[in-house]
């Protein structure tokens, strides 16, 4: 069957759905890399809710998705930016989120590292102080869910804090309190506008100065760095620097696979928004990186960076929203429904160029089920077949 997707100026082309799937299958745990991905949740399509609402979920999808990624040999990045975190998702629904996912990693061995920031304070100025203890909040419940703890970047933190000082003394007495190493995680004014300035400088040299002064002081407690700025060579330096034993975790979605790879010099782990909808594919690209084929790993995850680009054009924040359609056409849901209406925040045709470039690279388990939603979704905006 051809599908018509929209084109520009209104018009429709012609598209011809593949037939079969990349085949994929679940094996044995990565090796190599310590690899993440940053899940989304699934809302309750049933739920009488305005986008100003509590988030209601849909805790029994939300979890079969974990399991899925567990299944091919990824460990979860729970309530992070993907899972709306700060966009949707407040921080009620971010602690149930993490005490249920870290019950089921247990459940079936699963690994998974959890979002610490200060998302329970309400808007308005904050002190440091208020700052600081929001944080050991959240702290507190990732330690006692059993999850490792990645202390996420603060909106809250970029307004109170004057200084670079101001920062290392933040994330310094975090450290000091945390019983397990953590993760750091650098997140871009790209991802969140609000973050621009981030350990105290606009200026990234200087900033990255700070970050790795923090790291520095405390390199018993800092697992690894989470890296979300967008730019290869930044990262490439920045792993550079790192103490020994402190790894980098690459958070660029438009240069994974170089990072990964890596050269002579060293390489990134990661925790990755792409690998919610690329997780069986990644892992096995990461499979064949185990046994040292390099060239293997770049053939089968080099061609999905055109996908994540496309889902990660500005504004970024709302990739989100083409992340949830893709687990929708693959079967992964019964819905594209999204928490705070955020199913809205791309447009048809975006959505459109996503199922093609997802489907060219054959994601969806059962392209028949994908091409059928992907048909009634052109259905409901108009677009005739």
């Amino acid at each position: 069957m051809t599908l018509h997707l929209p084109g520009p100026g209104g018009t429709t082309r012609p598209y011809a759905p593949r037939t079969e799937p990349l085949s994929l299958t679940t094996g044995a745990p990565l090796t190599s890399r310590v690899v993440f991905s940053a899940a989304h949740v699934v809302a309750d399509p049933y739920a009488d809710v305005s986008p100003d609402s509590p988030a209601a979920v849909d805790w029994d999808a939300t979890l079969a998705f974990r399991r899925h990624l567990w299944s091919h040999g990824l460990g979860v990045a729970e309530a992070m930016d993907t899972a709306q975190r700060g966009m949707g998702l407040d921080w009620a629904g971010a602690a149930e989120l993490i005490r249920r996912s870290s019950a089921e990693a247990t459940a079936v061995g699963g690994r998974i590292a959890c979002g610490v920031g200060t998302d329970q304070l309400p808007p308005g100025d904050r002190t440091l102080d208020e700052v600081r203890a929001a944080y050991e909040e959240q702290l507190a419940v990732v330690e006692a869910s059993g999850a490792q703890a990645i202390l996420m970047a603060s909106r809250a933190l970029c307004a109170a804090a004057k200084t670079p000082d101001d920062y290392l003394d933040v994330y310094g007495h975090l450290l000091r309190q945390a019983t397990e190493p953590v993760v750091l995680h650098w997140l871009g004014p790209m991802f969140d506008p609000a973050l621009e300035g981030y350990w105290g400088s606009a200026d990234l040299d200087a900033a990255t100065r700070t970050f790795l002064d923090v790291i520095a002081a405390h390199p018993d407690k800092v697992d690894g760095i989470k890296v979300s700025l967008l730019d290869a060579q930044r990262e490439i330096d920045l792993r550079r620097k790192l103490p020994d034993g402190v790894r980098c975790y690459t958070g660029d979605d438009f240069n994974y696979p170089e990072l990964i790879a890596g050269d002579d010099r060293g390489f990134s782990h990661a925790l990755l928004g792409i690998f919610d909808p690329l997780g069986p594919l990644a892992a096995e690209a990461v499979r064949r990186l185990d046994t040292g084929d390099t060239a293997g790993f770049r053939a089968l995850l080099d061609p999905t960076v055109e996908l994540s680009r496309h889902l990660f054009r500005t504004p970024t924040r709302y990739y989100k929203t083409g992340v949830v359609f893709l687990a929708w056409l693959a079967g992964h849901q019964s819905h594209f429904t999204m928490v705070g209406g955020l199913q809205s925040a791309r447009s048809l045709p975006h959505l459109a160029r996503a199922y093609e470039l997802a489907d060219g690279l054959g994601l969806f388990p059962d392209p028949a089920l994908a091409e059928s939603r992907m048909k009634h979704l052109l259905s409901v905006h108009g677009v005739a077949q």
